[in-house]
């Protein structure tokens, strides 16, 4: 199979761009709806990376889209019927985006990021060696680097300016900027989305070590799962098979990048640096893996 084309910026003319993610590019569509499109763009450390990664935008969407039917029976998603024709009609403009854009439906985005971990990692791990405690959440002692907790935490962060760094904030304080009944809502959703995913990716060979979702609410106030769902770009994905409690897993996200990264002399500011064609390559076959595994395609 030939690897696509890489799409690192979209362009349709005919549709009013109202943002660029570090991934997305989104436009407006009308008073209701807008497109999502999933780039092949790779951000680390909160740089976007000068080379993207080809087809990851695909494998993304595939992935997000897999999640939100099968989930659907937990709370809707934002993901609207309306055919991309009929947003984009011309063949040649929609060509560059195909199966990789989605039509959703404009919601209010909460601002909170819901944060679920079921294991010991990342700055999780960190919190833990210096407090016994994961974002003020008190843990067992004796605890050991990648180790599976008693049971998945809930740790929020409120979401940040482009240029900032997310924040992790106690549920408290999700009360206190949603309310009382949508922050519990937010919190027992997101414990349960992950349980589900995790279980049935755990019988596949994936463990889902930790993922984070986001959240909107239409003018009825009902809640609704946004963004995207338990892929590589928001989930850390580790082979069961090669687990192993005190060391970190490998894994079928962008670590091999970030590890990669690591060895160089950059600060860690933009512009980030040019990867190399086997870092490229390595990357997209990990998304790959991870796709085959989790939806059997």
């Amino acid at each position: 199979m030939n690897a696509p084309e890489a799409l690192f910026q979209s362009n349709l003319p005919s549709l009013t761009l109202r943002a660029r993610g570090k991934v997305r590019d989104i436009y407006h569509v009308d008073d209701h709806h807008m497109l999502i499109v999933a780039t092949d763009r790779l951000s680390a450390f909160d740089v976007i990376l000068p080379d993207p990664i080809p087809g990851k935008g695909l494998m993304l969407t595939r992935i997000s889209n897999f999640w939100f039917d099968k989930l659907s029976h937990i709370i809707p998603n934002h993901l609207a019927t309306i055919p991309l024709s009929d947003i984009v009609p011309d063949a040649a403009e929609r060509a560059q985006i195909e199966g990789r854009a989605t039509v959703v439906k404009l919601l209010k985005p909460l601002p909170v990021e819901a944060i679920v971990r079921g294991y010991l990692i990342g700055s999780g791990w960190k919190d833990y060696l210096n407090s016994g405690a994961v974002c003020g959440i008190a843990l067992p002692k004796g605890l050991q680097q990648a180790q599976q907790l008693p049971e998945a935490i809930y740790t929020p962060s409120t979401k940040a300016a482009a240029d900032q760094h997310d924040e992790n904030v106690a549920f408290e304080k999700t009360v206190e900027l949603l309310g009382q009944d949508l922050a519990e809502k937010v919190r027992d959703t997101s414990l349960r989305l992950y349980k589900e995913a995790a279980e049935y990716a755990k019988e596949r060979g994936i463990i889902i070590a930790d993922t984070k979702f986001e959240f909107g609410v239409d003018e009825q106030g009902v809640l609704y799962v946004i963004d995207e769902v338990l892929t590589p770009d928001s989930s850390r994905f580790w082979p069961a098979d090669q687990y192993q409690v005190g060391i970190s897993p490998p894994s079928f996200d962008k670590q091999y990048v970030r590890d990669y990264l690591e060895t160089l002399d950059w600060d860690k500011t933009a512009p980030g640096p040019h990867l190399p064609q086997e870092v490229l390559a390595h990357c997209a076959a990990k998304y790959r893996e991870a796709e085959s595994i989790l939806t059997g395609s």
